[in-house]
């Protein structure tokens, strides 16, 4: 239990930082909630392609890029 919620508080940092490189319009909360799902769907993508980050700046840094990843398709398909 402890670990999913390091999980959550580590996505919505890797939120916020993805919205600031990426310049985003949308608010604190979305990018928070945005970055949360991008975590996950980081993580996921590396699992997919078989390489793990062991260390917590790896898996920041993956968390950050999923972040952007899910923050850039909300931007192009869901913001008008």
């Amino acid at each position: 239990m402890i670990s999913i919620l390091i999980d959550i508080a580590f996505g919505a940092l890797a939120g916020f930082c993805a919205g600031k490189l990426m310049g985003t319009k949308a608010t604190l909360l979305q990018n928070i909630i945005l970055g949360i799902v991008g975590g996950f769907v980081g993580g996921l993508i590396m699992h997919l392609i078989g390489f793990r980050a062991t260390r917590v700046w790896a898996q920041f840094i993956v968390a950050v890029g999923g972040s952007c990843l899910v923050l850039w398709a909300y931007n192009k398909y869901f913001k008008k």
